[in-house]
This record gives structure tokens, C-alpha cells and sequence, in this order.
């Protein structure tokens, strides 16, 4: 695994991250997978058409550790998750925007996040990023010739205030969960400009 990745997945804490394009639920389940013990908030708008099934998210993290919390409108939403932010008591809150967030509420979810040292990530629209995020992420999936139920995907991340921008071609192992949520969630990353998709890792 490169050390920028490294130094950027999992996310970090007491932030607020975003992510974007067609894989970004496959990320955002990910991102969750990488904490072996406690819940996760998953907060969206209940206009929204397309349901959100955990038991669809099953392939990446334990569909009972996902809470779902449905809002009438986005203010709502960013309200939700705001106080999940700032308690603490969750390991993630996820939420799905839907119209740009103006300075102001991403500097209070970057606030409520560092308060209840918690990871938050915003899925967004393409384009539809906010000037307070930590980390900005696109993800998107790769076609496996070799598998047919592949998890490759190609994840780049396009904006990083604390370190470089990168590309990465990621296949996600499920190991085997436990009763106690001790789950051990491996990635095998490569740069596409290095060893190509189909490898299972690349040198540190």
C-alpha cells in the first residue's frame, strides 16, 4: 500500500470527508467496514427515490451496524447529522447531499465532527463539493475480466488539505464477522500507473 494512501484511507477522525461519482456507496460502506466496533449513521432524505437497503451494503460491513435515518429536507438532514457528529457515540455518520452546502454548514459539521471526534463523510453529487471538506474523493467501478462479483473500483482522491492527491485501483476482501463486530476488512490497492488492476498490492 503507497504511503499517501496510507496517510489518507481509512479517514480520519474529527473530520468531515466527501466522496463522489457511481461507487461512492460502495466507499462510503467501506470506509465504515474500517472500524471494527460500533454503529453507523446513515442519514438522507426521505424524498429521495432510490431506497437505501443495508442488506445491500452486506458485501463490504454487517448490515445490522447501520442505522438509517430519513429527513424531509436537506436542513434537516445536516441537523441529524450535525448531533450525531458532536456526541460521539457513533463510529461514522454517513450523508447524502443534495444541493451544495454553503461555508457555514460545513464549517459546523467540520466543528460538530471535531468535537465528538467522529469520521463524517458527505456522498455528493459530482461538482457539488464543499470548501470545508478534508478529504474529496471520486469512486467508481473497474471491470474485472478475471472475477465475475468484483469489488474493484477505481478511487481517486481530488482534494486533500493535509497531503497529495492520488489514483488507486482498490479490491475489498470481506474476512470473516464475529458475534462482537471484530471484523478484519482487507484492501488490496494498486496504482493504475503501476502494476495495473488486476494486481493484489503494490510495494510500500
Amino acid at each position: 500500500m503507497s504511503a499517501s494512501f496510507s496517510q489518507s484511507f481509512p479517514l480520519q477522525a474529527a473530520g468531515v470527508h466527501e466522496v463522489c461519482g457511481p461507487a461512492a456507496p460502495a466507499f462510503a460502506a467501506i470506509a465504515c467496514a474500517q472500524h471494527t466496533r460500533g454503529q453507523f449513521l446513515w442519514v438522507r432524505e426521505s424524498w429521495q427515490g432510490e431506497a437505501l437497503n443495508p442488506a445491500g451494503l452486506a458485501p463490504f460491513v454487517d448490515p445490522a451496524r447501520i442505522l438509517l435515518a430519513h429527513a424531509g429536507r436537506q436542513a434537516e438532514s445536516l441537523a441529524v447529522a450535525e448531533e450525531a457528529l458532536r456526541h460521539g457515540a457513533l463510529a461514522m455518520v454517513v450523508i447524502e447531499i443534495t444541493r451544495p452546502l454553503d461555508l457555514r454548514e460545513g464549517r459546523r459539521l467540520q466543528l460538530a465532527a471535531g468535537a465528538g471526534d467522529t469520521v463524517g463523510l458527505c456522498i455528493i453529487p459530482e461538482g457539488m463539493g464543499s470548501n470545508a471538506a478534508r478529504t474529496r474523493w471520486r469512486a467508481a467501478p473497474v471491470f474485472d475480466s478475471e472475477r465475475q462479483d468484483s469489488t474493484l473500483m477505481r478511487w481517486e482522491i481530488i482534494k486533500n488539505k493535509a497531503g497529495t492527491l492520488g489514483t488507486w485501483h482498490v479490491r475489498f476482501d470481506p474476512k470473516t464477522r464475529s458475534e462482537t463486530h471484530r471484523e478484519t476488512n482487507r484492501l488490496h490497492v494498486v496504482s493504475p500507473a503501476g502494476n495495473g488492476p488486476g494486481s493484489e498490492g503494490m510495494p510500500g
